[in-house]
């Protein structure tokens, strides 16, 4: 079933302080055709703060029609700095085995689930890769479900957190004063084993916002310890092209589900449910146009330039789906 929304957590379960009634969820796109089907999990980035919409509808759409059964996840993100820590790490945890628990209701071959996530969604991917082994389910029916992917494409991910760490989301997940630990454990590029499942990562050399040395150290980790990957390095193109295609570049994302939770928090302040103005709760709605009012992102000179680059770029979905098509062959 296409749109059939799938909590993760039961009542208890979840206890993100500043969720404000959010709990987090995957949205299916299900053949209705009851064949096995391989799983994608599709993960927006947001830099933690926020799940972006324009990574979970058009990606989501893109491997449906590859021949996948596609979920997206919508993980917690923190909008108003209530530090994350390992919760979004426990969601997605969860979904991988939420899937693979219910395999045959959802019509997927549990031994062929794969990630697939954007910018800061690509660390979480990624953290789920390398740390799949220290995350722990506190229902004993999913505890006893493995929660390591098959697979991973990481899409101009978030990696490290050390000279070239986007900051930005190391500060939604940490708070603004980690340790040196929580810093290590979260600088995946030190944490790649020969358990790491088999990766695949693009990005563009031009991207401003997350330095491409992110997967190139990931990258080289994956070589020293013998993780089969591929890498795909752009010439150029701006961060955050999700799929690269013309939908993309005029923003037309579908029904902006992912931003639930930011909907839900903009709702709290306005009601005085939380110590900020009031007013923010409107400002927050606008700035995620969520008040029903279409922004421009780029001028007319910026989005024709990225229009030159959407050519190279948009081959990546059908790279990756090759890609792993020789993996499921393995």
């Amino acid at each position: 079933m296409t749109g059939e929304k799938i909590l993760l957590w039961q009542d208890g379960e979840y206890h993100y302080p500043a969720a404000y009634g959010f709990v987090p969820f995957l949205t299916s796109y299900i053949h209705e055709d009851k064949d096995v089907h391989p799983g994608m999990i599709v993960v927006p980035g947001g830099a933690y703060r926020n799940a972006s919409p324009s990574e979970g509808h058009l990606p989501a759409e893109e491997f449906y029609r590859a021949g996948y059964n596609v979920f997206v996840l919508a993980y917690t993100v923190n909008l108003l700095d209530e530090p994350l820590k390992l919760q979004p790490l426990n969601d997605i945890s969860r979904a991988v085995r939420m899937i693979r628990k219910n395999a045959d209701t959802y019509s997927v071959d549990p031994e062929q689930i794969a990630l697939c996530g954007f910018s800061a969604g690509g660390h979480l991917c990624a953290s789920l890769c390398v740390h799949f082994g220290d995350i722990a389910d506190q229902d004993p029916e999913y505890q006893a479900v493995s929660n390591r992917p098959d697979a991973a494409i990481l899409s101009y991910p978030v990696i490290t957190s050390g000279e070239y760490a986007h900051r930005d989301s190391m500060t939604a997940l940490l708070g603004s004063e980690p340790t040196v630990e929580e810093l290590e454990y979260m600088s995946l590029e030190k944490h790649v084993t020969a358990e790491t499942p088999p990766c695949f990562l693009w990005q563009t050399v031009t991207d401003a916002t997350v330095p491409v040395e992110n997967s190139y150290l990931f990258a080289e980790a994956c070589r020293r310890n013998g993780v089969c990957f591929a890498h795909h390095v752009f010439s150029e193109g701006v961060h955050g092209m999700s799929v690269a295609t013309e939908q993309w570049l005029e923003r037309e994302f579908g029904v902006p589900y992912t931003l639930e939770q930011i909907r839900m928090l903009a709702d709290a302040v306005s009601r005085g449910k939380t110590s900020y103005p009031q007013e923010k709760g409107a400002e927050i709605l606008s700035d995620f146009g969520l008040d029903g009012k279409k922004k421009e992102k780029w001028t007319p000179g910026q989005k024709a330039a990225i229009h030159d680059t959407l050519k190279e770029v948009g081959i990546w979905p059908q790279l990756a789906e090759e890609w792993l098509n020789k993996i499921w062959k393995k």
